[in-house]
């Protein structure tokens, strides 16, 4: 209010006509008027926000821009007052002529403003809701295809080694009550990390040697920092399924979490097939878990966060940046 109140102050000083152009003097009590008008109208809608919010949007709109038409006329007035009564001649117009004037442009700024607030709130309501959608549709391309293949995995273990099967239930219960949540709330790094562990835990079992990992944790680590649930895991996932499984001899998949400056960073490396091969497999899945979540850690973290992907020497590297502050 106080920013686009001086915005007009400035317009009018700048207006290309040398019979209104205002003096320092001028310029400076219509910029003491206008902050206080702007104030006045301000203060008055956030005292009364509560009730105004209870009437349906045209209502309330149309009652904010009565007050802050009342309150202008009100200021105006008594500032007219004040100048006549002490003989000051910096108003050259007539008292009408200045408090509806002043009234006026007060309604047109409030209105403007409470458009854009308006629009503002749907925006970010829109971006919450497709943020929302993105990890339901994240959610449910894990599920399928990794669902079938440890299931299958885990009757196999039954019969032959019951204590390892237990343990793969297990790790698949996380796996998929993370899943399940990932369009709810927040998750920490310690969740992150353990979650992408049990994953890793059950493709081991069903790739055996083929599978290495590495794990590359340097302290201090910022373990309760709150992020995007199935951050982590998919980009892992990718590596396994895109990468390591892919590769008749297999591969080690290595993962490096550091900070540095301010910033908590993610690289996940891990050997894949050709260039050319690769592409299509990364149009059919990796690029759309990397767009999913680069959306969901712009949603929380603006653009301070950012992730890419890219072959390195033979090498899908995938990293991420998120700022710690």
């Amino acid at each position: 209010m106080l920013g686009m109140a001086e915005l007009v102050v400035v317009l009018v000083a700048l207006w290309p006509d040398e019979d209104s152009r205002l003096t320092p003097t001028q310029f400076l009590s219509a910029s003491a008027f206008s902050m206080w008008l702007a104030l006045a109208v301000a203060v008055l809608l956030c005292t009364l926000r509560r009730p105004l919010s209870r009437l349906a949007p045209t209502a309330g709109a149309l009652s904010a821009l009565v007050l802050a038409g009342v309150v202008a006329l009100f200021a105006a007035g008594v500032v007219y007052g004040l100048y006549t009564a002490l003989g000051e001649s910096a108003i050259d117009v007539g008292f009408w002529r200045f408090i509806s004037g002043s009234a006026a442009i007060a309604v047109l700024i409030t209105a403007f403003l409470l458009r854009y607030f308006y629009v503002s709130d749907r925006w970010a309501a829109q971006l919450n809701a497709n943020a929302r959608a993105e990890a339901d549709a994240l959610q449910a391309r894990i599920r399928p295809h990794f669902l079938f293949n440890s299931m299958n995995l885990i009757a196999t273990l039954v019969r032959r080694d019951p204590v390892v099967a237990e343990r793969a239930v297990l790790d698949l219960s996380d796996l998929f009550r993370a899943a399940l949540g990932a369009g709810e709330g927040d998750s920490s790094l310690t969740q992150e990390v353990e979650l992408a562990k049990r994953y890793l835990s059950i493709e081991s079992l069903r790739l055996g040697d083929r599978l290495q990992v590495e794990w590359r944790l340097t302290e201090p680590l910022p373990w309760s920092l709150r992020l995007p649930h199935l951050m982590l895991q998919p980009l892992v996932e990718n590596a396994v399924l895109h990468g390591i499984s892919r590769l008749p001899e297999g591969g080690k998949v290595e993962i490096a979490i550091w900070t540095d400056g301010g910033k908590l960073y993610f690289r996940i490396r891990n050997p894949a097939p050709s260039p050319e091969t690769a592409v299509l497999s990364l149009q059919k899945g990796t690029g759309h878990a990397q767009r999913n979540i680069a959306y969901r850690l712009t949603y929380k973290f603006n653009s301070r966060a950012r992730l890419a992907g890219g072959w390195r020497d033979g090498s899908y590297v995938c990293e991420v940046v998120i700022p710690l502050q």
